[in-house]
């Protein structure tokens, strides 16, 4: 199957684009050729939206997924909804409110990372609430107001967030990159994302696939809403805007 241009990782903020209907998988799915959805993937939920097909109606999307090979991107159609036959030319359009919800959290859990100085064992983004799990033994090492403080000080400062690529080689020479203990950065294709927030990534540097807003002050104001005891030595630290 040929691959999906994946629109997105380009350009976060394209809200529609057209694409051609390159097949239509055994589970009803649609693969295209170029798409502006986000496949859930990273703890980053897939988009949802639309596709116009020209001259025949629409088909609403109720998520977007990878498939079994981990490289297919897998339009899902709501139930009941008619799909477009190969060949088709289609519409793209985003359902944007989430998805911009969705980069703003993103890029808010890695300021997270940024004041929690501890390895990352788990984590899930959501349009409301957003979390992640940490590697703490000792409860009083994060309170709750102090995070709130200091992730809002980040944001009103508004630094920009930026991407840039490393080899695989590089990230192997520099594995204090990878925060997370149990997802590992996509590897294969000889290159590997990093997302930088602030300067040369003077307040967060690590590898990302997932949308970011362009800078921090784009976030709006967060609050740390809980910190959970999830086990002997992981805290769940849960984020929601205010």
């Amino acid at each position: 199957m040929p691959a999906t241009e994946p629109l997105y990782r380009a350009d976060p903020y394209l809200r529609d684009c057209t694409a051609t209907v390159l097949a239509i998988n055994d589970r009803g799915g649609i693969i295209l050729d170029r798409t502006i959805f986000y496949p859930t993937a990273g703890g980053q939920p897939g988009d949802r939206g639309g596709l116009e097909i020209v001259g025949s109606g629409s088909c609403p999307i109720a998520t977007t997924v990878y498939d079994e090979d981990r490289t297919t991107i897998v339009h899902v159609p709501a139930e009941g909804a008619m799909a477009p036959q190969p060949g088709s030319s289609v519409r793209l359009v985003l359902d944007w409110e989430t998805r911009h919800r969705h980069m703003r959290m993103h890029t808010a859990l890695h300021l997270l990372c940024a004041l929690v100085k501890f390895p990352v064992t788990g984590g899930q983004i959501g349009a409301d609430e957003s979390r992640l799990d940490f590697d703490i033994a000792d409860a009083s090492a994060v309170d709750k107001d102090q995070l709130t403080e200091a992730i809002n000080q980040l944001i009103a400062a508004d630094h920009p967030v930026s991407e840039r690529w490393i080899s695989d080689e590089e990230l192997d020479a520099n594995p204090q990159l990878v925060r997370t203990m149990s997802v590992k950065p996509p590897r294969g294709s000889g290159r590997v994302r990093l997302v930088a927030i602030g300067e040369n990534g003077s307040v967060d540097l690590q590898p990302c696939g997932g949308t970011h807003v362009r800078s921090t002050g784009e976030i709006g104001r967060i609050v740390v809403s809980r910190i959970e005891k999830k086990g002997k030595q992981n805290r769940r630290i849960r984020l929601a805007f205010a």
